[in-house]
């Protein structure tokens, strides 16, 4: 989820960090599947993370990447994706729990769990608090070149009321919308005064058929280029990312839409079929240290529900009110849906992007 800094040097990156793990298929060997650019590996910061955990522990890591929650399990479907270590997002890991793809865990591994702040124990995706660790949490919004605006479009994202500044028609191929069913759908259903979880089927058709208004540029990680370059004009993205961006670019603003969003949460988890769940647990524990967490906090820009680590953070970012918003009307999160709404959803989907060519 988090920003690509270049292409180049993103594979200057990944692989210093798993060409030389690759023989690494020992016991003493955990994979861990994270987001792109999710976690501090030394790229533009003093501190790695995967670094120090080898250093302080003795294990080692292979660490690879995946683009969406979609892809994350199909990958561990198919058997494909043989992990130690991932991060799913909220309905995602929510999903994997009813269907048996997640190790209980042991906490007596993991006892940083206690860094963990009360709001963010026993959510709804893990009530019981068996199988995950929250990782970052946030939401999703807006964020606009000011001075490419028309005056009556620059009028609407000050007002901030809801969505409709992604459907203006005066910037072609220039606002962004996100290229995953779930949040584009989200978003589109908050726009129309709906449930981000609905299951009614009018509801997702009226979404679908409001995405298929516009001529979204659909992206993902090509946000990080794009958007404070300023090919993209608007685009819909994640909070943390959105901070980001803004640093490279002043004319960027941002905000989040008063008619609702959505507020996610990314987990830590240790699969079903990994053998070695105790060294898991081990690099999970470790992810919880106040200075691993403040690493990974101050690199991604993403909101840490670790007490210590939000104690660590300096207090410009602590008082943010993108990383740590005080008002949080209409905020919704994502749960797991009934498969037959997820099929409807797909094929809805891949109607509105065949469209949009």
């Amino acid at each position: 989820m988090k920003r690509i800094l270049s292409f180049v040097l993103l594979l200057a990156v990944l692989s210093a960090l798993t060409l030389p793990m690759a023989s690494c298929s020992g016991a003493n060997t955990i994979v861990v599947c994270n987001w792109g650019e999710y976690m501090s590996t030394g790229a533009d910061c003093d501190y790695d993370v995967i670094r120090e955990f080898e250093k302080a522990t003795g294990i080692k890591v292979k660490y690879v990447t995946t683009e969406s929650n979609e892809t994350l399990y199909s990958q561990m479907k198919s058997g494909a994706g043989k992990y130690d270590v991932i991060f799913p997002s909220d309905y995602m890991a929510e999903r994997m729990i009813s269907e048996g793809m997640l190790s209980e865990l042991n906490y007596e591994n993991i006892p940083n769990y206690a860094n963990i702040m009360k709001e963010f124990k026993g959510l709804d995706y893990d009530p019981e608090e068996k199988y995950t660790v929250p990782y970052f949490w946030g939401t999703v919004g807006i964020v606009y070149n000011e001075k490419k605006l028309t005056e009556e479009d620059r009028r609407l994202a000050e007002e901030g009321k809801d969505w409709s500044l992604l459907w203006s028609k005066n910037y072609p191929d220039q606002i962004m919308m996100f290229d995953n069913p779930r949040d584009a759908f989200g978003i589109a259903l908050k726009q129309l005064g709906y449930s981000q979880n609905t299951t009614d089927e009018a509801q997702l058709r009226e979404a679908a058929a409001l995405l298929g208004q516009q001529k979204f540029y659909y992206a993902m990680d090509q946000f990080f280029e794009m958007v404070p370059s300023g090919d993209l004009v608007v685009a819909a993205y994640y909070a943390g990312d959105c901070m980001s961006v803004m640093e490279e670019n002043p004319d960027l603003k941002f905000f989040v839409p008063e008619c609702g969003t959505n507020i996610f949460n990314d987990a830590m988890c240790i699969p079903a079929t990994s053998k070695k769940q105790a060294l898991a647990e081990q690099f999970i524990n470790f992810m919880l240290t106040r200075e691993a967490g403040k690493a990974n906090t101050e690199y991604v820009y993403y909101s840490t529900p670790n007490s210590e680590v939000y104690g660590a953070l300096d207090e410009e970012l602590q008082q943010s009110e993108i990383a740590y918003p005080t008002r949080k009307e209409n905020w919704e999160a994502f749960r797991n849906l009934p498969t037959a709404t997820n099929d409807l959803m797909r094929e809805l989907w891949n109607t509105v992007k065949t469209n949009n060519k």
